[in-house]
């Protein structure tokens, strides 16, 4: 079950469909974002996929999905791929460059729901390859 949730949350990024993602979502959600701060809440959650939506088009590909016996933990590997469209605060400019990015999540699960997602990827990486 824990795997099948996963595979629909990553489904619904890569279609773009917020609300699906949300879906899946308890709503006391934790959402810790690489080299940021945590957002409790689906309605951060949502106003953060905006925001990401605006800045970058993204394609999860390569993905790779775990679970522990009891289903109450999961992760997945995968890799991003990515067009920056417009400058994010505090990042370099945007003019439609392309990345490539190796990333990863680990979820914790309750009552059939995804209650905390935390990614991780290399950001000095991402800045790399976006300033070239």
């Amino acid at each position: 079950m824990t795997v099948a949730l996963l595979q629909t949350y990553f489904d619904a990024f890569n279609a773009g469909d917020t609300n699906a993602m949300l879906d899946c979502l308890s709503d006391d959600i934790e959402h810790h974002v690489n080299e940021g701060q945590i957002r409790a809440g689906k309605e951060k959650f949502a106003a953060f996929c905006d925001h990401m939506s605006h800045c970058y088009r993204e394609n999860l590909t390569d993905m790779v999905l775990f679970a522990n016996e009891d289903g109450s933990r999961g992760s997945a590997e995968f890799i991003v791929n990515g067009t920056y469209l417009n400058t994010d605060e505090g990042l370099p400019e945007a003019n439609g460059q392309t990345y490539r990015l190796p990333a990863g999540s680990f979820f914790s699960i309750r009552d059939g729901k995804i209650s905390r997602v935390v990614t991780y990827y290399n950001l000095a990486d991402w800045t790399r390859q976006v300033s070239a």
